[in-house]
């Protein structure tokens, strides 16, 4: 990839559709409400001959403080930074809003290049909104419609200067847009390791603390994470594709529309894992999910470890251990003999247990048997 590009914008205004068509696949959720998009996804971007690094972003909101919105704000800020060029969008058919106004400001000060973006711009609708944009100082408007594909050709043009000037690489690890199983360990192919769980039990957590970064949102907040997000990672020389995934809940009390889209990408993120690691709450485990979370898993063919969080909380561990042990040998004698690592994802205790438990209970799953 010769350059990287942000798409930055207000909530709700098409930024992952966009991103959706650049990188050619249905990844990012989408829906009509507003601040779907929470944690910045990363894909491989192209149009025509042009391939690039493409980062979506969560909907930028005038606030401050450690609210859900400005620890989005401060992802989004991150993007901005490590980009070599942003996609200002907004939305033609509503014009230019005061919010837009707003960091138009910010973004004149940025020492990234900004191109204006005008969306929802099909068959010349929203042209008025589009020319109320050059107000922004920003340079001309490109028109665009992600829904249906129009001004690709003029988006092409205003990146390619942006081509040739290399691409910033800040991160030790990258994103990956995209999970493919295969356990073909010759090929050298990563290891394909999700974080499955309850929500709130701390899998954002665990993945940043495993990156050492800050790289996904986390909080009290129960359900902050709603896409599976899929991180190339190195450890101890070996290749991992980790994937965050959304909380898991009973189907029976899902009813919101983009829940139910965020628990298909996770129970999709599960049928192309190898690996899939069951997070409990130490303080309140196997509850019935967490034994239909397992128990899909096994149904699915993949490889299991049940990692127990909050373990430092634990006053009684031996009698905690036993309990989770007798409910297991009960409730999910098919998996006899899965590993149980403690851990604690906000200490970082426990981590290089939990990654050697994934490894060996990889070798197994994959060791073929002769007829």
């Amino acid at each position: 990839m010769s350059f990287t590009v942000a798409i930055i914008g207000r909530p709700n205004v098409g930024k992952s559709t966009l991103f959706n068509r650049l990188v050619g696949k249905r990844i990012a959720i989408v829906d009509d409400a507003p601040g779907v998009t929470r944690d910045r996804r990363e894909g491989d971007g192209k149009i025509a001959d042009m391939r690039f690094r493409v980062i979506d972003t969560a909907g930028l909101e005038d606030v401050k403080g450690n609210s859900l919105e400005a620890r989005m704000r401060a992802q989004t800020e991150i993007a901005l930074e490590d980009a070599d060029v942003a996609l200002m969008m907004f939305d033609a058919r509503i014009g230019i809003t005061p919010t837009d106004k707003h960091f138009s400001g910010l973004l004149r000060k940025s020492k990234t290049p900004v191109i204006v973006v005008a969306n929802k711009c099909e068959r010349g609708a929203g042209e008025a909104g589009r020319l109320e944009a050059y107000e922004l100082g920003l340079g001309e408007p490109i028109a665009v419609s992600s829904e249906h594909g129009e001004g690709i050709g003029e988006l092409y043009d205003a990146l390619k200067p942006f081509a040739a000037e290399g691409k910033k690489n800040k991160s030790a690890y990258k994103a990956s847009d995209h999970v493919d199983y295969d356990d073909d360990l010759i090929a050298g192919k990563p290891l394909q390791l999700a974080i499955i769980g309850r929500p709130n039990v701390g899998k954002s957590t665990l993945v940043n603390h495993l990156l050492g970064s800050e790289r996904m949102l986390t909080g009290p907040e129960a359900g902050i994470t709603r896409d599976s997000i899929a991180i190339e990672w190195e450890y101890k020389g070996r290749s991992i594709n980790l994937i965050d995934t959304a909380g898991l809940r009973r189907k029976a009390r899902v009813t919101d529309k983009v829940e139910y889209l965020s628990g298909a990408d996770s129970r999709r993120a599960i049928d192309f894992s190898q690996v899939c690691v069951l997070m409990l709450d130490g303080e309140d485990m196997l509850e019935k999910q967490d034994l239909t979370i397992a128990g899909s898993v096994i149904d699915e063919g993949r490889a299991l470890v049940i990692a127990v969080n909050k373990w430092d909380l634990i006053k009684d561990k031996k009698e905690a251990m036993q309990k989770l042990e007798d409910r297991l040998q009960t409730s999910l004698p098919q998996v006899r003999g899965v590993p149980i690592v403690t851990i604690s994802a906000k200490n970082g205790k426990g981590m290089d247990k939990l990654l050697d438990a994934v490894f060996d209970v990889f070798e197994v799953w994959n060791r073929r048997i002769p007829t």
